[in-house]
């Protein structure tokens, strides 16, 4: 068993599965509106400061949207020799131009690492904006998948290709091949079909 992932993995994982199965055999995106990107960033607390209060633009949208298909161009690569998820492998983005999308968000706003120490707790840092303004999404986000990619969870990183599924997820132990239980027994229900077709 693995160490529980950091926050920059999580954040960089969940963002990526915003792109899912939808349920019916098509692929269902999280981000399409400000509802959704709203609501996203509602229920991830870490991803920025007041994510609690988090109302999204279109600008926002546009700017999350980005470093996500970056995001999955550049998992696309870390899971090589293997091959990406089905849902975006015939439209990535070129590697380079993936990286400097991402490069590009991440600098949108300069941060300062800020020390909280709470009485009966431990020293925590949380970035801050070096202006003191509203962090950026985009920018968090770009870090938070920079992170995830330089770090130590990165090699673990798979695409599940369980009939109908589109997700990324970290291998926990060496024999595991999908992103979920469920997926594993639809890919073990769809390889017996196969089987009986081939010999029927």
């Amino acid at each position: 068993m693995q160490d529980s992932p950091s926050r920059d993995t999580r954040i960089a994982l969940d963002l990526a599965l915003t792109v899912r199965h939808d349920g019916n055999g098509g692929v269902a995106d999280d981000l399409t509106d400000l509802a959704g990107l709203t609501t996203w960033v509602r229920a991830h607390p870490d991803t920025v400061p007041g994510a609690g209060v988090f109302t999204a633009d279109e600008p926002t949208l546009a700017a999350a949207r980005e470093v996500r298909a970056a995001a999955r161009a550049l998992f696309a690569r870390a899971v090589r020799p293997g091959e990406p998820s089905p849902a975006d492998a015939a439209r990535l983005l070129p590697v380079p131009d993936a990286v400097r999308r991402l490069n590009e968000a991440a600098a949108r706003t300069p941060t300062v690492p800020v020390l909280d120490w709470a009485d009966g707790a431990g020293p925590v840092v949380r970035a801050e904006s070096a202006h003191g303004g509203r962090p950026d999404l985009a920018a968090a986000l770009a870090r938070a998948v920079i992170g995830f990619l330089t770090g130590p969870d990165r090699p673990r990183l798979r695409a599940c290709h369980a009939p109908r599924c589109v997700r990324y997820f970290l291998k926990e132990h060496s024999r595991q091949e999908w992103c979920k239980p469920s997926c594993g027994n639809r890919a073990r229900v769809a390889r017996h079909h196969e089987r009986h077709k081939r010999t029927a």
